[in-house]
């Protein structure tokens, strides 16, 4: 029987409207928890193991269900005393990122995406937003082929998202363009309010004034002074924001054979160096001792620590201002300032600074410094007491050396004095300069009879807490051990 003419049902009054979608918080696929006698529980992962505390016998019955995810909501309020250790237990789950969330529907096990925390405390942030609000994609942001997966990320956001619904990666296309919410919702299938407003947390989405101004650009702030790949790599290739593999771990181990340490010969015939050098013999200068003396030492004697007068003498051989110039290219560009220091830098930019963690100096009390090139001068930072230890143990774990240096150099840098100037290849200008840099530094411990190491690995995150600087302003671009080695003249390890 046909529908009379005006009986006929609205179709959103026939259809049973669906509701929102909603995140859960959830224990990672390879952690277990262990609840042992007195209410302890244990969360171990990788053959490794984690103490989160003690609580109520409720909570750790409750606790069991984070296997399949617990709503957020569901304790969020901390009304009840429950609710409050529930939290507590999740965030501390949070802090080694060993927790996940997803968005789903409540009555569902089908997920629009998967959260996983790239930094640690990483916890869900949204931004309400209106149907005039309008939204466009960071220029950082990209989805690429993870296994079988495809994955949103951004160096800047705290979290990557697996995309598990095909919808959302069709909404994320379309905010390649900036998009009033209005539009959006109007889509099939749209994914709702609830992951938009997740993904403006982590400023994946950005929130801009008009569809038509030139706000896309502008609305990602200083950050205009960074390439793409650039602010990609520097973010994935240190510590701190993301959630890889990261150090010697050979990778590759069990696919390939390492490649030789000498290269095999190309085809011709060769012209001996070797006669030339014994017709012209002569002494090795000074220099060329010094290099061939330079070595990599990750023990110190810390009966017999570096002083205060030997970091003076150091910095202001390696790194202080030899003079100051200003230049300008054209008559109608800005005057560009130089502050010339003895090693040399890509367009005499002088972007790097040098921060000193010192762990036992005599004359120097132990604490966190700033090194003012210009004026010689150690300038002390307030910082928390476990920064700093986490800071100096990080780099003796990056050596796997038997303690900790008696003082680490961060160097750090300034990255708009490069970007500046230079497109497409300032990260690379400024690694040039690290390694520069750290050579320095090697030949004048090398010169003072101190022990130096470079330490390849550095925690942006850890710095930016440490000096109050976001990451992307200024940040660790290399390290260097400092200190006065327990065996003089001897390579650690057999390594350079």
């Amino acid at each position: 029987m046909r529908d009379l003419p005006g009986l006929r049902a609205p179709e959103a009054k026939r259809r049973r409207r669906a509701t929102p979608p909603i995140i859960f918080a959830r224990l990672s696929a390879r952690i277990t928890l262990e609840v042992q006698a007195g209410g302890t529980i244990l969360a171990f992962f990788d053959g490794d193991s984690v103490e989160l505390g003690t609580f109520s016998p409720e909570v750790a019955d409750r606790a069991q269900a984070l296997r399949m995810g617990l709503p957020l909501a569901s304790f969020a309020s901390g009304e009840r005393s429950i609710d409050k250790e529930i939290e507590e237990l999740v965030r501390r789950l949070a802090r080694h990122r060993l927790v996940e969330y997803c968005l789903r529907q409540a009555r569902s096990d089908q997920n629009y995406i998967i959260i996983e925390p790239q930094v640690a405390d990483y916890w869900p942030a949204t931004t309400r937003l209106g149907n005039t609000d309008i939204l466009v994609l960071s220029r950082f942001a990209y989805m690429r082929r993870r296994g079988n997966e495809m994955v949103l990320e951004s160096p800047r956001a705290g979290a990557l998202f697996r995309i598990c619904n095909p919808t959302v990666a069709a909404t994320i296309a379309m905010l390649a363009a900036p998009q009033p919410i209005s539009r959006l919702r109007r889509q099939h299938g749209f994914p709702g309010l609830d992951l938009l407003a997740l993904l403006v947390g982590c400023q994946i989405l950005l929130k801009i004034d008009s569809a038509g101004d030139a706000g896309p650009r502008g609305a990602e702030g200083d950050l205009v002074l960074w390439d793409f790949h650039d602010f990609l790599f520097h973010a994935r290739s240190t510590e701190g924001r993301h959630a890889n593999p990261l150090g010697g771990v050979y990778p590759h181990a069990g696919v390939l054979p390492p490649l030789p340490a000498v290269r095999p010969r190309w085809p011709g015939k060769p012209i001996d160096l070797r006669e030339i050098a014994a017709a012209h013999a002569q002494p090795p200068s000074p220099l060329t001792e010094l290099l061939r003396e330079r070595h990599s030492t990750r023990s110190f004697d810390d009966q017999r620590p570096i002083t205060l007068g030997e970091v003076s003498r150091l910095l202001d051989g390696a790194a202080r201002i030899l003079s100051q110039s200003t230049s300008r290219v054209g008559e109608r560009d800005p005057t560009v300032a130089c502050a010339a220091r003895p090693y040399p830098s890509a367009g005499a930019c002088y972007e790097l600074e040098l921060y000193l963690a010192v762990d036992n100096c005599e004359g120097l009390a132990r604490g966190f410094y700033h090194y003012d090139a210009d004026r010689h001068a150690l300038v002390p930072i307030n910082t928390r007491a476990q920064e700093l230890e986490a800071l100096l143990l990080a780099a003796q774990s990056a050596m796997d050396a038997p303690a900790a240096p008696q003082i680490l150099i961060t160097i750090a840098a300034r990255f708009g004095r490069v970007s500046w100037k230079y497109s497409s290849l300032a990260y690379a200008l400024i690694l040039k300069d690290v390694g520069v840099l750290t050579q320095t530094l090697y030949l004048m411990a090398t010169e003072m009879e101190l022990g130096g190491c470079a330490v390849g690995i550095a925690n942006i995150d850890l710095f930016a807490k440490m000096t109050g600087i976001e990451f992307h302003v200024e940040g660790p671009v290399g390290q260097f051990a400092l200190g006065r080695s327990a065996r003089p003249g001897v390579s650690d390890c057999g390594n350079p």
